[in-house]
C-alpha cells in the first residue's frame, strides 16, 4: 500500500532543510502494509473513482485520509444532522453539524501541524518528468513499477470521452496534454496500441485528426525537441543573451513575472545549446506515429506558427509573430555561428547557468514550481550529467509527487502553508477552542515554523529576487519563494493566536517576526493601491504583448490581485489594532489606498474577478471580507451594496451557489448547468453575504444556504467532493482538495456565530 509520511527527511549530501522538513510530503510504497481489509477499502475507493469519473473529475483525495483516519482510529461520534424542508435551522443543530466537520477535520491534521492535501489538476505537469528521467537514465530508479501502475491509472482515469487529454482534468481535449500524455504511456513501455479501452490508439487518432504534432503549441514543441521527436528548428527562438542584456532595457529578466522567467531560464539555456536526447528506437518509432507526413519531408519553419484551435486561448498579435521571425531569420544564424557563438552565446550560457544553480540552491532544489523544477533539472544533468547539482535534483523529487484513488500525478508543489491558514482561522472562527485547543497548537506551531527567516542569499537584487525574511510562502520553508496573500494570512492567524491563552495554542510569536511580516506586505503594494502576489508589479504592461503561451494569460509581468489585496487588508486592519504604534501612517495608507483598489476592481455587476478561485464568487468573498474589515458596511458603501447584490442573485434554488470553471477563462459569470450547487462555492458566497451584513436585514438567503451545507454533510462529518475550484493564468485549473472541508465547516461556524438563531 501507499503511505504518507509527513514532515520526514534525514540531511545528507544532496538533501537539506532550512526547518527539519516540517511541512515536507511525501509517499512512499510498502508492499507488506495494510490488512485486507484496508487493502479493499482503497480499492474500492479506486473503482468509485473510475465509474464515477465522467461525473466528478477532481479526485477526493482519499488513500491518505483513509490512511490518517485509521491510525488515529477515528470515529464520528456526533449523529448526522438533517434540516427538512419547512424546517428551521436551530442553534443546537447547526453546532452539531459544525462539531461533526470540526471533529472529523481535526482528524486530518498531519503530525507537524498542517493538513495534507493534493495541489494539482494540469495534465502537463507529471509528462515532463517522465521525459527528463527517461532522457537522463534515471527512469527506472525513480519510478518503479508500483509508481507507474499509478501513473497509468491517472492518466487513463483522466483521458476525455474523444480520446484526448485537457489543458487540466475537467478541461476540453487540447493537443499539447495529448500529445504529452500519449508520449508519456509510451515512455512508460506502453504500446502503440495499447492502454486501458485502447488509450493509444484513441489519442493517436485525436492526434493526427487535429493536425499532428505540428500543431503543438510552443511549450510543446520545446519538449518534443529535447526528445527529438521535433526539430528545434520548428520552435520560436528563445535566446540565452536574454539574460545578459543590460537592466534598463523594458524587456529585461527583472521586470518579468517570476514564474515566467524561470521557466524561459532553463528553456533558454536547452534551446541555446539546442539540445536533443539520445535518439533511441522508441523516439524514431514516435516521430513516425506522432506526424501525417515522414519526418523528414516536414516544414519546420512552417511549423513554428502552427497551433491547434483548441489550445489556442491566447492568440498572438502580430508584433509578437514579428519580433520572434526577426530573431529566427536575422538574430539565430548569427549568434550560432564563429565567432558570436564564442563571443556572445556561450557567456550567455554561462549568466543563464548561473541563475539557474542560484535558484535551486534558495529553494533546497525545490524551485518555485513543477514546471522549472523538471527544467532546472535537466539543465543541471546537461551541464554535467554526474554533478551534484543533478543529484540534489533526484532528491526532491518525491517532495512534488501525489497518490490519490486516481492515480499518481505531479503537484504544482504543495498548499500547505495556504490551506494550514485558512484552516486555523476556519478553527477559530467555531468558538470551540477549548475543545481543540491541541489541534490549534498544533496548527499554530506549523505557521510559526513555516515562516521564512531570511532574504534570498548574496546579492539577491542582482540575482532578480525581492526580499523574503518574514514571509510565507505557498507551501513550506524549504521553497522560500514570498508571497502576499500567504504572508497576509499567515500574519493573521499568528495575532488572532496572540490573543488566546498561550497555555493552550502556545508561544506567540516575537514582535520582529510579525513586524518582518509587515515590511514583506507592504513592500508589494503597487501605486494603483493593488497588491501583487511574489514581487513588486513595476513592469510596463505592454509587455504582455509580447506573451509566448498560447494556452494562458496575463504571464509575461507581475500584476495586483484582489483577492491578495483583500487578504493584505484584512491582515493589517487586525495588526493596526493590535501594534498602533508601528509604523502607522505606512499602514494606514496602505489600507486606504487598498480599498481604493478593492472598490475600482468591481465588476459593472457588483462581483469581482477572481484570479486564483473558481472565479466572481471567490474573489467577491475576499473583496467584502477586507471592505467589512475596514469598517464598510451594506448602508454606507455603495461598493458593498452591490457586491451583496451580486451574490444574492446568483443564489440558486437550492439555496447554494455554482460556478463553472468556464467563468475563468471566459471572465464573464457562469453558472454550473443544471442548477447544481458546489458546497465551496456556497461556503464562499455565504461568508461574503454575512461581511455584507445580510444577518441584519434579511438571513433567509443564508439559512437556505446553511441548509444546503449542512444537508451535504456525509455521515463521517466529510463534505463531498464536487467540481473544481482552484484557477491560476485565467485558463488553467487546480485541484485544492482540502477546501471541500476548511470553507464549508467555516461558513457553519461565521454562519452560527453571527446569524440569530431559534
Amino acid at each position: 500500500m501507499w503511505k504518507l509520511k509527513v514532515g520526514e527527511g534525514v540531511d545528507g549530501p544532496y538533501l537539506y532543510s532550512t526547518n527539519n522538513y516540517v511541512g515536507r510530503q511525501t509517499w512512499e510504497f510498502d508492499p507488506d502494509a495494510g490488512t485486507p481489509e484496508e487493502r479493499a477499502q482503497v480499492e474500492e475507493a479506486r473503482q468509485n473513482f473510475y465509474r464515477n469519473r465522467r461525473l466528478v473529475k477532481p479526485c477526493g483525495d482519499l488513500l491518505w485520509r483513509l490512511q490518517f483516519l485509521r491510525e488515529k482510529n477515528f470515529k464520528q461520534t456526533i449523529p448526522p444532522v438533517t434540516i427538512e424542508d419547512g424546517k428551521q435551522i436551530s442553534y443546537e443543530k447547526a453546532t452539531k453539524a459544525l462539531k461533526r466537520a470540526v471533529n472529523f477535520f481535526s482528524a486530518l491534521q498531519g503530525s507537524d501541524g498542517h493538513w495534507p492535501a493534493e495541489n494539482a489538476g494540469p495534465m502537463f505537469f507529471l509528462p515532463p518528468l517522465v521525459f527528463t528521467l527517461y532522457i537522463t537514465g534515471h527512469l527506472n530508479t525513480v519510478f518503479h513499477a508500483e509508481h507507474r501502475k499509478e501513473i497509468f491509472r491517472y492518466i487513463y482515469n483522466h483521458q476525455n470521452e474523444d480520446g484526448g487529454w485537457g489543458l487540466h482534468i475537467e478541461g476540453h481535449s487540447t493537443m499539447f496534454c495529448t500529445a504529452l500524455s500519449y508520449i508519456c504511456l509510451r515512455i512508460l513501455e506502453e504500446g502503440p496500441d495499447g492502454g486501458l479501452d485502447n488509450a493509444c490508439a484513441r489519442a493517436r487518432k485525436w492526434i493526427l485528426d487535429h493536425g499532428s504534432v505540428t500543431h503543438i503549441p510552443s511549450w510543446g514543441k520545446t519538449w518534443l525537441s529535447i526528445l527529438g521527436i521535433f526539430d528545434w528548428s520548428g520552435s520560436h527562438p528563445m535566446p540565452p543573451e536574454f539574460w545578459i542584456l543590460p537592466s534598463f532595457l523594458p524587456m529585461h529578466p527583472a521586470k518579468m513575472w517570476c514564474y515566467c522567467r524561470l521557466v524561459y531560464m532553463p528553456m533558454s539555456y536547452l534551446y541555446g545549446k539546442r539540445f536533443v536526447g539520445p535518439i533511441t528506437p522508441l523516439i524514431q518509432q514516435l516521430r513516425e506515429e506522432l506526424y501525417l507526413q515522414p519526418y523528414n519531408e516536414i516544414n519546420w519553419r512552417k511549423a513554428r506558427h502552427s497551433c491547434a484551435a483548441e489550445d489556442l486561448y491566447y492568440p498572438h498579435p502580430w508584433i509578437q509573430d514579428l519580433m520572434w521571425d526577426s530573431l529566427y531569420i536575422l538574430a539565430e544564424p548569427f549568434l550560432t555561428r564563429w565567432p558570436l557563438n564564442k563571443l556572445i552565446r556561450e557567456k550567455a550560457l554561462q549568466v543563464a547557468m548561473k541563475h539557474i544553480h542560484y535558484e535551486d540552491e534558495n529553494s533546497r532544489y525545490i524551485t518555485i514550481g513543477c514546471v522549472e523544477k523538471v527544467l532546472c533539472m535537466l539543465a543541471c544533468w546537461v551541464e554535467d550529467p554526474n554533478g551534484d547539482y543533478f543529484k540534489k535534483h533526484l532528491a526532491r523529487i518525491p517532495d512534488y509527487i501525489w497518490v490519490a484513488e486516481d492515480g499518481m500525478k505531479m503537484q504544482s508543489f504543495g498548499s500547505q502553508e495556504w490551506d494550514a491558514s485558512f484552516a486555523v482561522e476556519a478553527l477559530l472562527a467555531s468558538n470551540l477552542v477549548d475543545e481543540i485547543g491541541p489541534v490549534l497548537k498544533r496548527g499554530h506551531d506549523f505557521i510559526k515554523k513555516s515562516q521564512v527567516k531570511d532574504n534570498p542569499s548574496g546579492d539577491f537584487k542582482k540575482m532578480y529576487r525581492h526580499i523574503s525574511k518574514g514571509s510565507w510562502t505557498f507551501s513550506d520553508q524549504d521553497h522560500g519563494w514570498q508571497l502576499s496573500d500567504c504572508t497576509a494570512e499567515g500574519l493573521k492567524c499568528c495575532l488572532l493566536m496572540s490573543m488566546l491563552p498561550q497555555e493552550i495554542v502556545g508561544e506567540k510569536l516575537e514582535p520582529e517576526r510579525l513586524y518582518d511580516a509587515v515590511n514583506v506586505v507592504l513592500s508589494l503594494q503597487s501605486k494603483n493601491g493593488g497588491l501583487s502576489a511574489w514581487e513588486p508589479a513595476t513592469a510596463s504592461r505592454w509587455l504582455e504583448m509580447l506573451n509566448p503561451m498560447e494556452f494562458l494569460e496575463n504571464i509575461v509581468i507581475e500584476h495586483e490581485y484582489v483577492e491578495c489585496t483583500s487578504s493584505a487588508i484584512s491582515a493589517l486592519v487586525l495588526f493596526k489594532n493590535l501594534y498602533p504604534g508601528h509604523r502607522t501612517w505606512e499602514i494606514e495608507n496602505f489600507i486606504t489606498n487598498a480599498v481604493h483598489f478593492i472598490e475600482n476592481m468591481q465588476m459593472p455587476d457588483g462581483s469581482w474577478y477572481g484570479n486564483w478561485g473558481v472565479c466572481f464568487i471567490y474573489a467577491s468573498w475576499f473583496a467584502l471580507r477586507a471592505l467589512a474589515a475596514t469598517g464598510k458596511t451594506y448602508n454606507n458603501c455603495q461598493v458593498m451594496r452591490k457586491g451583496v447584490k451580486f451574490l444574492l442573485r446568483t443564489q440558486r434554488e437550492n439555496g447554494g451557489w455554482g460556478e463553472s470553471y468556464k467563468s475563468c477563462p471566459e471572465k464573464k459569470y457562469t453558472p454550473l448547468e443544471e442548477g447544481r450547487s458546489n458546497v465551496v462555492h456556497t461556503a464562499w458566497a455565504m461568508m461574503g453575504l454575512i461581511h455584507g451584513g445580510q444577518a441584519e436585514r434579511d438571513p433567509t438567503p443564508l439559512h437556505r444556504a446553511a441548509k444546503l451545507i449542512i444537508n451535504s454533510q456525509v455521515e463521517d462529518g466529510d463534505f463531498p467532493q464536487q467540481e473544481i475550484i482552484g484557477v491560476f493564468k485565467m485558463n488553467c485549473m487546480l485541484h485544492f482538495a482540502v477546501s471541500r472541508n476548511i470553507f464549508p465547516l467555516w461558513a457553519l461556524a461565521e454562519y452560527r456565530k453571527r446569524v440569530p438563531l431559534p
